[in-house]
């Protein structure tokens, strides 16, 4: 699945430092921009995770699943 969000990057000192602001918490750093952005698609990819896990684990045995398609 593709999906794209927003990077803010800003330097400070010797490092990069990247969060999303639509996924809460979602934050990089890295010695150039280039691993800044990296580090945050890192933490966007484990945060999502974590998240669909949490909203699937108390859902009722009946329910079906399907993924959807954004984009």
């Amino acid at each position: 699945m593709h999906n794209e969000f927003t990077a803010i990057v800003e330097r400070d000192d010797d490092w990069f430092i990247a969060y999303c602001p639509e996924i809460p918490g979602a934050n990089g750093q890295g010695k150039s921009k280039a691993e800044a952005i990296k580090s945050l698609s890192g933490a966007i990819d484990l945060i999502l995770e974590d998240r669909r896990e949490d909203a699937i684990r108390g859902l009722p045995a009946e329910a079906e699943r399907e993924l959807v398609a954004v984009g």
